[in-house]
């Protein structure tokens, strides 16, 4: 049987999210065509029913011969850095990568008619908010080349929204973590930052220790605050953003992507030791520059647009997830 639904491009389709957007596309019937340089991606996370081409996204000749034979119509945004100190350290890499490959992609879709586009966009573009939770029209001022490359995105996409057919959305994410419930995919990075990610490693003895970076912020224990979203909810989103783009072809949208409730670095870590029965050790570190001392989402705008309702908005769920996947992993890679 035919499928009636349009093929979508997933650029980095073979990294964290982006694989499991992929997962989310084509569990719901989506043909689905990734594109990814496999510079930090996994060409074994991309799943077997999605066409898969190596390459980058800057390549507008190649992006456009892609549109073209796979009759495009859709695009969902992925490919970009985001390691936040990287990108103060190396400014003009996240230019790149983020900012003018993104134009470069933006202009193989106008000029391969692709009418929607869905951009991974991040709660980066605020920087520190003056109140939390933080809303979407709360001010943009981000504080380091990752939110600013992303932000820059946006305003693109607003511009060429208003100058040519395409419609599009910008989710920004909070904190991304867990891993897809039936274990096809999770965070694989070496050396990833993702606190749940670094804490279950420490869990499974693959680290020493967890840093904790500042205790005496105004929050109810004093470590940082964050508002945590399983990558699996936050890939159903996508999809319903995308339904909708295609539904209301006159609408764009951006909208955060949060459960609207946060938990202190120290609740992860005793989520952690909770669900795994081991103790992990703390060191207290100093403060990291520009750390907001609590960052959640105003989900209300997702939750009145979307139908989107989380399904997996249990910290120690994420958890749960997050380790089992890491097992898997290490089974996979012998370590």
């Amino acid at each position: 049987m035919t499928s009636a639904k349009p093929t979508v491009l997933v650029t980095g389709g073979a990294g964290y999210i982006g694989s499991h957007a992929v997962l989310a596309l084509v569990d719901a019937g989506w043909p689905v065509v990734v594109i990814d340089n496999l510079t930090t991606g996994f060409r074994w996370a991309v799943h077997e029913k999605a066409a898969f081409v190596e390459g980058d996204i800057g390549d507008m000749a190649l992006v456009g011969r892609v549109i073209a034979e796979h009759g495009v119509k859709g695009i969902m945004h992925f490919a970009g850095s985001i390691i936040v100190p990287e990108s103060v350290e190396q400014p003009l890499k996240y230019y790149r990568n983020n900012t003018v490959n993104s134009r470069a992609l933006i202009e193989a879709a106008v000029a391969g008619s692709v009418p929607h586009f869905i951009f991974s966009s991040t709660a980066a573009t605020y920087g520190v908010p003056e109140e939390s939770p933080v809303r979407e029209d709360s001010p943009r001022r981000p504080i380091n080349p990752y939110g600013t490359s992303k932000l820059m995105t946006e305003l693109m996409l607003a511009d060429v929204a208003t100058a040519h057919p395409l419609n599009y959305c910008a989710l920004r994410y909070f904190n991304v973590a867990g891993a897809d419930p039936r274990g096809r995919s999770g965070q694989s990075t070496a050396g990833a930052t993702h606190l749940i990610k670094v804490a279950v490693e420490a869990a499974l003895g693959k680290r020493s220790h967890v840093a904790v970076f500042g205790t005496d912020y105004e929050t109810p224990d004093g470590t940082g605050v964050r508002d945590y979203i399983h990558v699996s909810d936050l890939a159903a989103a996508h999809v319903l953003a995308l339904e909708t783009l295609i539904a209301e072809p006159a609408r764009n949208l951006t909208m955060n992507c949060g459960y609207g409730r946060g938990f202190s670095v120290l609740e992860v870590l005793d989520a952690v030791d909770r669900v795994t029965n081991v103790k992990i050790e703390r060191r207290i570190e100093d403060r990291r520059a520009g750390d907001p001392p609590s960052l959640i989402s105003d989900n209300s705008r997702i939750l009145a647009t979307l139908p989107w309702r989380p399904a997996y908005a249990d910290l120690d769920t994420i958890v749960a997830h997050a380790l089992a996947w890491e097992r898997i992993l290490s089974e996979r890679t012998g370590g």
